[in-house]
Formats: C-alpha cells, structure tokens, sequence
C-alpha cells in the first residue's frame, strides 16, 4: 500500500475551510421547510416592510390598538387577545399589525388600509366582521397580508357578511401569503365596480400563493382590470374559484382545487371577459371557462412555484395564524 506524506498545517487548514464550505453550502442548498414563514414578501408585493425594526408596542384594548396604529410614523404592533369591534379601524401608512400567539385579532369588524403604503398585516385571527370586509385595502400602495386566519360562517345569506380581503380603488403591489380564508361566502374581491375602469387601469397587481381556502363559495378571487398572480394555493369546497373579468391579466399556477364546480371563468357576471393562463394545476375534476388566455405568462419577480403534488401538505402545514 502506497503512503502519503503528512499534511502540512496549510494543507490541513484548507482541506478544513474546504469541509465548512461545503457543509455550509449542502445547509443552504436544502429546500425552505413547508410552511416556513418568508421574512420579507414574494410577489407583487416586495419591498412592503411595514413598521420595519420600530420598537414595537403591544396592546390588548380597541382603543389602545386604534391610537397605536395611527399616523404614518413608523411602527410595530402587536395585538394580544382578541378584541371585539364593529365596523373597521383604519391603519397608518409604514405599519405592522402582528398578533401574539395562534389566538389573537379580531371579532365583530375588520380592518381598513385606505390611501396608506407600506402596511404589514400577520398572525391576526379576524372573524364575523358583520356588514364589512375582515380587512379592506382601498387606495393603497405596497401590502402584505401575510398568516392570517380570515372567518365568519354561512348560516346567513351571502350578505349579511361582505367580503374577507377586498382590494379596490386603484391599489397596487400587494401579497397576499399563507393565509387561511375559511367559511363565508364572498372571498377576495380585487376590483370593486365593472364602472372603474378610469381608476383601476394599471394598477391592482396581486400575488397570491400558499393560501388555503375552505369552504369559500367563491371570489377566491375575483379580478377586474388589474394583473394577478395565482400560484400554490389549496382551494376546498368553491363553487367557483378564481374570477378573471373586465380585461383582467391572470396567471393561475400551481393549485389545488377540490370539491370545487369551477375552478377558473373569464366569462362571467361582468360586460367584458377577463384573460387567464393555466399551469400546472391540479384541477381535482373542477371545470374551467376560458375565453381568453392573454399575455401573462411571465411575473415581473423572482419566485418559485412548487409543484402541485406538493401544495395540499405545504399550504395545510403552514397556512394561517400560529406559524410565524
């Protein structure tokens, strides 16, 4: 057997920086753990830092919550318990609004973004907002709901609740990640009028990925005017899903549909179609209605879809409040 000269102390500090350099690559090579909260938003969306490093303030009363949030002074707040309201609080531009725990939000009423940037929304549990929308973003720009878990129930008729994320009047950069949207009728509604088009033209860019919506009926979601981007979510239970209408560009990517009759329409409810992509969906025996397939097959941001086989697992895992 043929033998080697000893290692030099150099050789040896080399063959070691080589072993770390390796490990530490073979640790970053590995795939992001299913559910594993981002620290920044994919998507449309990027960039949005909310409150940012603020110290931040926790509250656990209606009125401590309504006067931490207001302003547009950078900050961070932190909602412990579950406070009760009607009707919504309106939130300062360059905020977080993060809950503690699995259990915090809100019941009774929502949340309202109007004519603010840079908001930062997660980990709220907000149900039965009676007459309003779970939470409302209305002119505003640069927005991440993020981990959240959005309820009410339909043992009423379809209006006795409104919508449980509703996007309009010209919003713009939005993410919406790993939430929950779970019982109600009318999900997520981008877009409010078919009348709007003066206002909502070129603006209205959402990505939604890795959300999980159960026993939605439908708006999951519905789209006018605007630019959408659909991927890894797991719908359950819709009667139909994914909305394009009024000239609206979507990709719709990656999905999981079960129990569901329609998974994506263009040609619905509305005086114009919409236009829809489809990629790597798995459909579950929903139907599809598309009339126009349009331009928007490439998004503007760096992302990664996972495959479709993967997603149920993924979004079941990591959706909604207690993740993070």
């Amino acid at each position: 057997m043929r033998t080697r000269p000893p290692r030099t102390h150099a050789q040896r500090s080399a063959l070691a920086a080589a072993v770390a350099a390796a490990a530490t690559a073979a640790v970053l090579a590995l795939p992001q753990q299913a559910g594993a909260a981002e620290s920044s938003p994919v998507g449309f969306g990027a960039g949005t830092t909310g409150g940012g490093g603020a110290s931040a303030v926790t509250v656990s009363t209606l009125s401590a919550f309504k006067s931490a949030v207001a302003g547009s002074t950078a900050k961070v707040v932190k909602v412990s318990g579950t406070i009760s309201l009607s009707g919504q609080v309106d939130i300062g531009s360059n905020t977080t609004v993060l809950g503690v725990g699995s259990s915090s939000g809100f019941t009774g009423g929502g949340l309202r973004l109007k004519n603010v940037g840079n908001v930062v929304v997660r980990n709220l549990n907000i149900s039965k907002a009676v007459g309003t929308d779970a939470i409302t973003v209305q002119g505003s720009t640069k927005v991440w709901i993020d981990h959240n878990t959005l309820s009410s129930d339909r043992d009423h008729g379809k209006d006795y609740y409104d919508g449980l994320l509703d996007i309009t009047h010209a919003s713009d950069y939005v993410t919406v990640s790993w939430n929950t949207f779970k019982d109600h009728y009318k999900g997520s509604l981008v877009g409010h009028s078919d009348s709007n088009a003066s206002e909502d033209t070129g603006h209205l860019r959402v990505t939604y990925h890795h959300n999980w919506f159960n026993n939605v009926n439908s708006r999951i979601p519905s789209l006018r005017f605007g630019t959408g981007h659909f991927y890894d979510n797991y719908v359950v239970g819709a009667d139909t899903a994914v909305h394009s209408r009024m000239g609206a560009q979507m990709l719709v990517e990656n999905n999981v549909f079960r129990s569901t009759k329609v998974a994506v329409t263009t040609n619905r409810d509305s005086s114009t179609d919409g236009y829809a992509n489809l990629r790597g969906n798995d459909l579950g025996g929903a139907a599809t209605e598309i009339s126009r397939t349009g331009g928007f097959t490439s998004p503007p941001y760096g992302y990664t879809a996972e495959s479709a086989s993967s997603v149920t697992s993924s979004v079941t895992a990591g959706a909604g409040t207690g993740k993070i």
